[in-house]
């Protein structure tokens, strides 16, 4: 059976195809240049992730809108795996206890609403990923305030050059682009890549964990 052609599909007009094309050519062509220059930063977080986590710290992540979807989406794969059948790995997405967060919201304001769960729950030597395609989400650079306060790593994923963001993170993997959408397809490509290095890091090639692991050693990759 052949697959049907654009034009045998009725009421699909020209412009429409145009637009599909259009993004996908804009999405391809930024994943080239994103991934081509930013390979090694990835692989260093991953790397950095697998130490936290072997040192028995935890993983929180934070976002907004769809970045809220990536954080749960990000945080599951940890929990429960990626590729590999492997122990549950401790990440908590910061964005799905409605209770806390629309009371926070109510008695401190939207600004606050993850770096209360921050200050709560995160203990020195944890991880906050941040995700914020503008890099400028007042409540996510809160977040990253709270984590620097606790002596919590953190690593951010953004866009638009890093906004506000860039200052405060640890380590930073922006996309160069200003197009949310675009942004954000990468954004979940590289959480993907993080859990199935950390996954890699972790269980099958341990011995790029023993040097951050010796006794006394509190550096990070």
């Amino acid at each position: 059976m052949q697959a049907a052609k654009p034009h045998e599909y009725g009421g699909v007009d020209e412009p429409a195809l145009v637009r599909i094309l259009e993004h996908a050519e804009q999405g391809a062509e930024l994943r080239r240049r994103f991934f081509a220059a930013n390979a090694g930063v990835i692989a260093a977080s991953a790397l950095r992730i697998a130490v936290i986590l072997a040192r028995g710290n935890k993983v929180m992540i934070c976002g907004n809108g769809g970045s809220a979807a990536d954080a749960q989406h990000m945080a599951a794969e940890f929990v429960n795996r990626f590729l590999m059948d492997r122990p549950p790995l401790p990440a908590l997405a910061l964005t799905t206890d409605s209770s806390i967060l629309t009371a926070v919201g109510n008695d401190f304001g939207f600004d606050q609403v993850f770096a209360k769960q921050i200050s709560a729950l995160g203990r020195p030597g944890d991880l906050l990923i941040a995700l914020s395609t503008s890099g400028n989400s007042i409540d996510v650079l809160r977040a990253l305030e709270a984590a620097r306060e606790g002596g919590i790593h953190s690593l951010g994923l953004t866009g638009n050059g890093g906004g506000k963001c860039a200052a405060l993170c640890d380590c930073l993997i922006n996309v160069d682009s200003t197009v949310t959408p675009l942004i954000q397809e990468i954004h979940i490509t590289v959480a993907h890549l993080l859990c199935g290095l950390t996954d890699y890091y972790l269980f099958d090639n341990v011995g790029a964990l023993t040097p951050w692991l010796k006794a006394g050693n509190t550096q990070l990759p």
